[in-house]
């Protein structure tokens, strides 16, 4: 997942890729960019119990898509251990307020694995750590997690070597047959004919909580959409707001996941907007590429 920081876009081949530029609340500078390309780096996120005006509806995404994830991340977490990082207070990571996304001169990721879209080749700073937690939730949160297939390459992509292997073998017994069926999807995640099952994070900002020179844990507040599109779902797409933990570790010239948790929040008051059909979101999500996200 980070399903990346709020603001924050990256270019990764030196290009000006249309980047907008904004001012986030508390007056921080934010800034995004576009990928190159039309296709989507990134499938949909899933995460905890969506929030919606109605309770029935809430009920229906704990009991399906929720139900899932927290399974997943229940297996991912069993037995973790700590980084070892060291504190905030010795590398300044911890501050009261957030840092702005401004310009630093670093490049924030040299490029991307090409079977998966994942940015890869962080920067060894904070700020790279960051942009990888954000890329990493987004991953993590993507409807190609439900695929074994997909998920097998999502994994070693996003893990170290030493913790990708036995978290393959959770995450297959976590997405099994039976559980994807209980949110209405067959053995390869995908919906029955006529809907579209939508699972996409969009990161909001992200706060690195431990840092060293070889290990950072970075929290990244995320809000996303989850469910099924189509008539008749019983799992209709709603939104959640959650924030995805992630320990990372210095690997191979690059920033990759040790472990990774989830809880539910910072959530804001529901807006009255009236729901989209169905068939416009699954349209959206078909026609609007996802970002890769950079410090």
């Amino acid at each position: 997942m980070s399903h990346g920081d709020g603001g924050y876009g990256g270019d990764y081949d030196g290009h000006d890729t249309g980047r907008t530029r904004g001012t986030a609340p508390g007056g921080h500078l934010t800034r995004t960019r576009l990928p190159e390309g039309d296709e989507d780096p990134y499938g949909p996120p899933r995460r905890g119990p969506g929030r919606t005006a109605k309770p029935s509806r809430n009920l229906i995404t704990v009991v399906g898509v929720v139900v899932l994830l927290l399974a997943a991340i229940a297996f991912v977490n069993r037995g973790g251990q700590d980084d070892g990082g060291s504190s905030d207070a010795d590398s300044g990571g911890t501050n009261a307020e957030a840092q702005p996304t401004a310009p630093t001169g670093t490049r924030p990721v040299t490029g991307e694995n090409g079977t998966t879209g994942i940015a890869s080749g962080f920067a060894k700073t904070q700020q790279g750590a960051q942009s990888a937690a954000a890329n990493y939730a987004v991953a993590l949160g993507s409807a190609d997690m439900l695929n074994r297939e997909q998920r097998h390459a999502i994994v070693p992509q996003v893990f170290t070597p030493t913790a990708a292997a036995p978290l393959q073998t959770r995450l297959d017994k976590a997405y099994s047959t039976n559980a994807l069926e209980k949110i209405g999807l067959d053995a390869n995640g995908k919906a029955p004919d006529g809907m579209t099952y939508i699972s996409r994070t969009a990161p909001l900002g992200t706060k690195v909580s431990k840092y060293a020179s070889t290990a950072a844990t970075v929290e990244v507040w995320c809000t996303g959409v989850f469910g099924t599109a189509g008539e008749g779902s019983k799992n209709p797409v709603t939104n959640d707001w959650f924030t995805m933990t992630l320990k990372l570790r210095w690997t191979d010239n690059d920033w990759k996941a040790e472990s990774f948790s989830q809880k539910s929040g910072p959530a804001p008051v529901n807006s009255d907007n009236t729901a989209s059909t169905a068939d416009e979101i699954a349209k959206a999500v078909e026609q609007y590429g996802g970002f890769t996200y950079a410090r």
